[in-house]
């Protein structure tokens, strides 16, 4: 009799753990051949309240940490996800393509994988140099300095596309981390794979728990509740269809919430030059300006 292989159930990642659901109910995510590939933990709207109060409590350790650390720990987690590509490779690999009954090919994930990593390593090194380009002193008439200097935002949610399921995750995860802010990441839903990847190397890494959270679950569930929680500060990622940025913004304005979309269709995430831009920081910082006296 063929041995049937004990298939992973995969929990969340909240506040540097791997909670259960608190309703209990699972994703089944299906390969190629109607096969069964594993089992993810299908995240409620609880879980997510949850979520953002764990985060909301490691903001000011993450802020407060030199810039310097911060592009440590990126950098850490960037060297993590190299030793782990061939895992990433596969997580990539075991879903079909949308539209299609095959995988992407091994070189198409590789590539993804590659990328992923050197964005990762781009805003590594954006942590300590991005205030110099996004913040400015200001000519004042009197004997004054006059400095404006981003700050973090704070809790942010960041949602990725279906599509590509890694490397869409890292390029709008990555700019908000390194801009100091902590985030809370909805993971594909057809493919959460890579993400519960990218948050066992967070785990094991140097990430403080609660700077980065990753949930999964059904979009039309917790998208709701993203827009409208008054504790998430500011939303980044990509929409997959009008209705969800219509849902998504209006459920923001109510709170005042900052919204930084993109339609998925539209998003080259193989652009280096628009995808590596310190720019992509700044819609996730709040400018402070500080006066100070000089001269007698």
């Amino acid at each position: 009799m063929a041995r049937e292989p004990i298939l992973k159930t995969w929990k969340l990642f909240i506040g540097g753990a791997f909670p259960r659901t608190e309703s209990g109910r699972t994703m089944i995510l299906w390969g190629a051949n109607d096969r069964v590939i594993a089992h993810c933990c299908q995240g409620s709207r609880k879980d997510l309240r949850n979520t953002v109060e764990v985060a909301r409590k490691a903001l000011p350790g993450w802020w407060g940490r030199d810039a310097y650390n911060r592009s440590q720990i990126l950098y850490r987690i960037a060297e993590m996800a190299e030793g782990r590509t061939a895992e990433l490779v596969d997580a990539i690999r075991c879903v079909p393509e949308a539209g299609t009954d095959r995988a992407p090919s091994a070189a198409t994930a590789r590539k993804e994988v590659a990328r992923g990593i050197d964005r990762l390593v781009a805003f590594a090194g954006w942590c300590d140099k991005f205030p110099q380009v996004i913040g400015s002193r200001n000519p004042v008439n009197g004997p004054y300095h006059d400095f404006t200097m981003p700050e973090p935002t704070g809790v942010c949610g960041v949602i990725a596309p279906n599509e590509p399921s890694f490397l869409g995750l890292v390029s709008h995860l990555a700019p908000v981390l390194a801009g100091g802010n902590v985030a809370i990441a909805l993971a594909s839903e057809t493919n959460p794979l890579p993400a519960m990847v990218l948050a066992e190397i967070c785990a094991t890494s140097d990430v403080p728990g609660g700077v980065v959270n990753v949930l999964t679950g059904y979009r039309r569930e917790l998208l709701p509740e993203f827009a409208d929680h008054r504790d998430i500060d500011a939303i980044a990622g990509a929409t997959e269809h009008r209705d969800e940025r219509r849902l998504l913004e209006l459920g923001s304005a109510d709170n005042m919430k900052r919204v930084r979309l993109e339609d998925a269709d539209d998003i080259d995430y193989h652009d280096d030059d628009a995808r590596h831009s310190p720019w992509t920081i700044e819609p996730f910082t709040e400018m402070k300006t500080i006066w100070h006296p000089s001269g007698s």
